[in-house]
């Protein structure tokens, strides 16, 4: 019994990194462009390293580098970087059902790793019908590949910064985007996550100027209205439809 036990929590584990890979390839230039970018934008080494080791927020890292190489102060650093990543409380309202009855040995580890691309595989696996106690095992090995395959690349980054003027020339962030639509598409499967997803989308674009990347935020406010919206909406259109037909 205990081997079996212990042969299943170890198959979502894996699976939980065969299904990431696919991820880990569009983030892995991301990773070795921010070593790179830090190290030619006057940042150490160590504090390179610490900040995909401590902070490990692929976006919130490269706006610190170049507030940083602005010359910006840290509370305004601090402040940018935190509205940047409050996306991940909206993840965290979504998994927290599938998760809240986990001790605290695992949510705070879980929640440290909590990654857009985590996310997204592990969504999946947790709404999905095969029934399994151990589908936090999947998050888990989910977590370690993408925090895993992140210090390697930026320690990559790290090491060839020296080599180049300019990281930000390489053009390999479209890596990234490309990686990005690849994780939203697939989870539109109505018509309110559509609507959501144009509102967020035209928004972003719109408030592309707002200082601070104040505007990213403002369209995920703005696409998770729409979304609400059109949902409540679609519901209550549903029934009287069902009344009206014969």
């Amino acid at each position: 019994m205990f081997n079996h036990i212990n042969r299943t929590l170890w198959a979502e584990f894996a699976a939980g990194v065969r299904d990431t890979i696919p991820l880990l390839l569009g983030a892995a230039p991301f990773g070795v462009i921010f070593g790179a970018l830090a190290i030619t934008s006057g940042v150490n080494w160590w504090a390179a390293q610490g900040m995909s080791l401590f902070v490990f927020a692929g976006s919130s890292q490269f706006i610190a580098v170049g507030l940083i190489d602005q010359g910006v102060g840290l509370l305004l650093i601090v402040l940018t970087t935190l509205i940047v990543n409050l996306r991940h409380a909206l993840y965290s309202m979504s998994l927290g059902p599938y998760l809240k009855n986990l001790p605290q040995r695992w949510l705070l580890p879980l929640g440290f790793w909590l990654t857009d691309e985590t996310y997204a595989v592990t969504i999946r696996r947790f709404t999905s019908i095969e029934p399994s106690p151990h589908k936090h095992w999947y998050m888990l090995g989910s977590s370690v590949a993408m925090y895993t395959n992140w210090q390697l690349c930026t320690l990559i980054g790290i090491l060839i910064g020296s080599q180049v003027e300019d990281a930000k020339t390489w053009g390999l962030d479209f890596a990234m985007v490309v990686t990005f639509i690849g994780i939203v598409v697939p989870m539109i499967r109505s018509y309110p996550m559509l609507i959501s997803a144009l509102s967020a989308a035209i928004s972003a674009l719109l408030l592309n100027g707002i200082p601070n990347h104040l505007g990213l935020f403002a369209a995920s406010v703005i696409g998770i209205g729409a979304g609400a919206i059109s949902e409540r909406w679609n519901s209550q259109r549903q029934p009287v439809a069902e009344e009206i037909a014969p």
